[in-house]
């Protein structure tokens, strides 16, 4: 059904559409350019189950090797490494005693889900748990390896591209549970100590040509309740590790002082900061005079600097070719000669796109890209010698495009004053001066998050454009990668001023003549879902309804299970005040719908239980406790489509009187 007002919208895509496994799912290439890794979705599974896929890069019209999953075991992700080998995760669900390991332990979670990392070759003749010391150690009792192998105990930190065998790997040490580094030869197994773990200090940056250790942090207490992250530099001369005090900063400030990288020419380091600015900024700093450049390297007028891209091979190896800025959608933009023109020819070749350079050879001969934008999942391509194109596939080559409207962002004031970034969506054909719309206000998890333009991977956001309505997305106080300022208001805002902001976006639409006042919802998910609630229970609600998946309702006992780690107490624990929603039922005034999964070990379903139970005697409540759906995506295809048609039915039935 198209809703009214949606002005000549097409057909709603499909729930199917969103909840099928995507064709190919983010491929890579080894930086041999001689194989290539996907998930795909199995095929004759009709998009139900994914496999593992590798190409022979030289011939890759000859289709890929697949492998498929197993009964339990799903591969979820695959990373082409090189010395033939490939990095694969699959995941399957587990119920029984968490043993203290693991997201969840904290709550008494018993059924979760396992994710392991696993090695194999080209062929995909053989898995092997990926860099595990599998052996017994004495003093560890029979529940805690247990524990320790199903959450895992090894994971690849770098893969020093120019070194044509090793990596460097982290394996957890089962007696002191920290974690020691170390170079990983993928042929042999052999190992070599980088880094041993323990106490307050853990490894930084890694040189990426030799994988000798180039710095590491370390917390030290700073007065009461405070903490100190300290960052030591290695002195070349010396071998020792140094505190510099330009580097470190208060826990509790919540700079960003991110490490990136190592200029080889000069020794200095590459620093992306916002110590100088609201926004993150690429600088230089010298270790040997301790000071920062008098200038940043990169920065961007409005949006922070998500990183730098630097050269991973032989001829470009370790030199800055260009950086990414996080602006409505990442965009990368290159600075090196050759890549521009790769880049700049592929942008021309599919205008409009947004083009990410994946992996390439050296010389370029082979580059892996993808393209994308709002009304276009991702499509993945082979560059060949500089003008060969051989597309690989698309992720879901079945959404109608046309079925998707206009992507903005945008910028509204709230009551404070205070700007508000947000990306507003619109159903296909509506244009300003058409009859104003069903609008739903959709705050992004977290909340130290932000949303991204371009193609939505949960597909929320078509589905709900598709049957016309608009979808205001706001980056509100407390959202991080919009400014430190934006992202520190937030402290002690739960449901105040955080929520503020998104009911100041929702009056925003209705004076721009976008939203119908009357029907107006909130739908969240994770910390958007506490968002939802509380909006079930705040005074004078512009919404008819809401929706709260996997949330957040009881801050009280968030609070309890976070206070266990003292990192995630200082930086953002303390954070979290404000209104409860748990505390205010009583005041609960518009229709709400709760959906879990039964096995979400993050926000568990006492969670959106608790708050069902509250509120059903008060105001039209409808709770789901999905079997078998965890926090996070990638979910099973019947959980998409359970959840898309509880969305679906609730918003035109019970959203208030007649639906929204």
């Amino acid at each position: 059904m198209v809703l009214a007002g949606a002005a000549s919208a097409a057909e709603p895509i499909a729930i199917e559409a969103f909840s099928k496994v995507p064709e190919i799912q983010s491929p890579s290439m080894s930086t041999d350019g001689k194989n290539l890794v996907a998930i795909i979705a199995l095929p004759g599974s009709d998009n139900q189950e994914t496999a593992l896929a590798t190409w022979d890069v030289e011939n890759i019209a000859g289709g890929p090797t697949i492998t498929p999953s197993g009964d339990r075991m799903k591969f979820i992700y695959a990373s082409a490494l090189k010395a033939d080998k490939l990095l694969v995760l699959g995941r399957q669900e587990w119920t029984g005693q968490l043993g203290g390991c693991g997201e969840g332990s904290m709550s008494g979670a018993t059924k979760t889900f396992v994710t392991k990392t696993y090695l194999t070759g080209s062929d995909h003749a053989k898995f092997s748990e990926a860099f595990a010391d599998n052996t017994r150690k004495l003093g560890i009792s029979k529940q805690t390896q247990r524990c320790l192998e199903l959450t895992g105990t090894s994971q690849l930190v770098h893969g020093l591209p120019l070194d044509p065998e090793q990596v460097i790997v982290a394996q957890l040490n089962e007696l002191s549970l920290s974690s020691n580094y170390y170079l990983y030869n993928l042929r042999t197994g052999d190992t070599k100590l980088l880094f041993r773990g323990g106490g307050r200090s853990s490894p930084g940056l890694f040189d990426p040509r030799t994988g000798e250790l180039v710095t590491r942090s370390q917390i030290e207490p700073a007065g009461t309740n405070e903490y100190e992250l300290q960052v030591h530099v290695r002195n070349p001369d010396t071998g020792e590790f140094q505190k510099h005090d330009a580097l470190s900063t208060r826990l509790s400030q919540r700079y960003t002082v991110g490490i990136s990288g190592l200029d080889e020419d000069t020794g200095k380091l590459y620093v992306l900061t916002d110590l100088f600015s609201d926004r993150v900024q690429a600088w230089m700093y010298d270790p040997r005079t301790r000071k920062f450049d008098d200038e940043p390297l990169v920065a961007h007028p409005e949006f922070d600097i998500a990183g730098l891209i630097l050269g991973i091979q032989a001829s470009n190896f370790n030199r800055v070719l260009g950086f990414r800025v996080a602006g409505p959608e990442t965009e990368e933009v290159y600075v090196d000669p050759d890549m521009k023109a790769v880049h700049d020819g592929l942008k021309s070749a599919f205008p409009g796109m947004n083009v990410s350079i994946a992996d390439y050879t050296d010389g370029l001969a082979r580059v892996l890209f993808s393209v994308s934008d709002h009304r276009h999942a991702p499509s993945y391509h082979v560059l060949f010698d500089r003008s060969q194109l051989v597309p690989l596939g698309a992720s879901r080559p079945w959404i109608d495009a046309d079925a998707i409207g206009e992507q903005k962002w945008v910028t509204y004031t709230a009551r404070d004053g205070r700007s508000i970034p947000a990306l507003l969506d619109l159903p296909a054909g509506w244009k300003a001066g058409d009859a104003a719309l069903p609008t739903i206000i959709h705050p992004h998890g977290g909340p130290w998050a932000r949303d991204e333009g371009g193609w939505d991977g949960s597909g929320w956001v078509p589905f709900l454009t598709s049957r016309g309505y608009a979808v205001l997305r706001p980056q509100y106080r407390g959202s991080a990668g919009v400014g430190r300022e934006l992202w520190i208001a937030g402290d002690e805002q739960w449901g105040l001023a955080m929520q503020d902001d998104k009911d100041d976006g929702a009056a925003w639409l209705v004076e721009q003549g976008v939203a119908d006042p009357d029907r107006l919802a909130i739908f969240g998910y994770s910390y958007g879902g506490f968002a939802a609630a509380a909006a079930v229970v705040r005074p004078d609600s512009p919404y008819q309804c809401a929706i709260s998946g996997a949330p957040v309702t009881d801050l009280g006992r968030l609070g309890t299970t976070w206070s266990s780690n003292r990192l995630q107490r200082i930086m953002q624990g303390r954070t979290v005040k404000g209104m409860d929603p748990m505390r205010e039922t009583a005041k609960a005034n518009i229709p709400v719908l709760l959906y879990v999964g039964d096995r979400d070990v993050r926000t568990p379903s006492f969670h959106a239980k608790g708050f069902y139970d509250a509120v059903r005697s008060t105001v039209p409540a409808k709770f789901e406790l999905i079997p078998d759906m965890p926090h996070s995506m990638p979910w099973y295809p019947r959980h998409q489509e359970t959840t898309l048609k509880l969305i679906e039915d609730f918003l035109a039935n019970d959203c208030g009187p007649g639906g929204l």
